[in-house]
């Protein structure tokens, strides 16, 4: 394979549970969870001594409770786990301006033409993460090869705080080891019918011609037909076209009367409309998302014909849509407010979205 790509991906380990750990000293060593308080809570992220238990994002709390009864619940801190991430967007851009974020705490980087001028990709994933460790006291696991697929599964295998290469010459060997569900877009549905296929690690898939791929499993087929190749030419993105733009805050207590809230809301909107025209975005549609004391989300939104131009009609549009937000009297825990049907996702005359 001649002139190689080289993408890291790194992956923050347990990283709204580390972040609580790093700033409570009481919960280090211990079984956490962010989120999920009330009986209908959700787990948002958990920490490895509450792995060990079966405990997983997206658990219901109930359910967690039941598989770790000690398990320490604390609440969402997105202000602070946002801040985090910033610190270490910028250590990756000391290395490269192509970097794509995911979330919050993953990052795809094409190193391949980096800043430094460093040959070793490796080299630079250890010093990213030791970066990270000195100045977040946060660990991060990376994986390291020719594109994002094989990058991706790599980040993963050490977890935590480890770190693993997949070189050109182990690409190959190294998919065709690879049960089948580790593959990009292969699901529950998709994973029984492989088995029934007998198809279980990617050199079984690479016995399916084109033909038979596309028969099977659609559009899926054609990129698994390369795939399994060594093949994934997706670009790291560092610009993608954005399809929304917003802006919210959780509060440490509980909001219950309707005049603070439309205070609260008044303000996110200010924020937005100024962020907005500063950035010279507009959009259509007007979103308001509410969180409520049980961590219970709901979203409303508004779609306008042409672009909305003014602070008064995002706040009046977002009270509006508040209004029909069913409350029960709790107390709001989390406010957003957003647009999206952006003017920049007018590319060539058509309309892409973005939130």
């Amino acid at each position: 394979m001649s002139n190689p790509r080289k993408i890291i991906h790194v992956d923050m380990d347990a990283f709204f549970a580390s972040v609580e750990q790093r700033d409570y000293p009481h919960l280090r060593g211990k079984p956490v969870a962010v989120g999920g308080l009330g009986e209908r809570g959700v787990i948002a992220a958990a920490s490895y001594e509450a792995r060990v238990f079966g405990v997983r994002s997206a658990m219901p709390s109930s359910v967690a409770k039941r598989k770790c009864p000690h398990l320490i619940f604390v609440k969402h801190r997105f202000d602070q786990y946002k801040a985090v991430s910033r610190q270490i967007r910028e250590i990756f851009e000391k290395y490269t301006n192509l970097v794509e974020p995911l979330s919050l705490d993953e990052a795809f980087l094409d190193v391949t033409h980096n800043k430094l001028g460093l040959k070793s990709a490796m080299f630079i994933a250890q010093e990213i993460k030791r970066e990270i460790f000195d100045e977040t006291q946060l660990t991060a696991s990376a994986g390291v090869s020719i594109n994002k697929f094989v990058a991706k599964i790599a980040s993963d295998m050490n977890k935590p705080n480890g770190i693993t290469t997949i070189l050109p010459e182990e690409v190959i060997p190294f998919i065709e080891k690879l049960d089948v569900n580790k593959f990009f877009g292969v699901g529950k549905v998709t994973g029984e019918k492989m088995k029934r296929l007998n198809i279980n690690t990617g050199a079984d898939l690479k016995k399916l011609s084109a033909l038979e791929m596309n028969q099977h499993f659609g559009k899926l087929g054609n990129y698994l037909y390369d795939a399994v190749r060594g093949i994934d030419l997706r670009p790291v993105q560092a610009n993608r076209i954005r399809k929304s733009f917003s802006n919210e805050t959780t509060y440490s207590y509980d909001l219950l009367d309707d005049q603070d809230i439309y205070e609260e809301i008044k303000k996110l909107v200010s924020k937005l409309f100024d962020d907005s025209i500063r950035s010279k975005i507009q959009g259509r549609t007007v979103h308001i998302k509410i969180r409520l004391d049980d961590f219970t989300t709901m979203s409303r939104s508004k779609t306008f014909l042409s672009f909305v131009s003014s602070k008064k009609q995002i706040f009046e549009s977002c009270i509006e849509l508040f209004e029909k937000v069913p409350r029960n009297h709790q107390g709001i825990r989390l406010i957003g407010v957003g647009l999206s049907n952006l003017n920049t996702e007018f590319k060539n005359n058509q309309l892409t979205l973005n939130f």
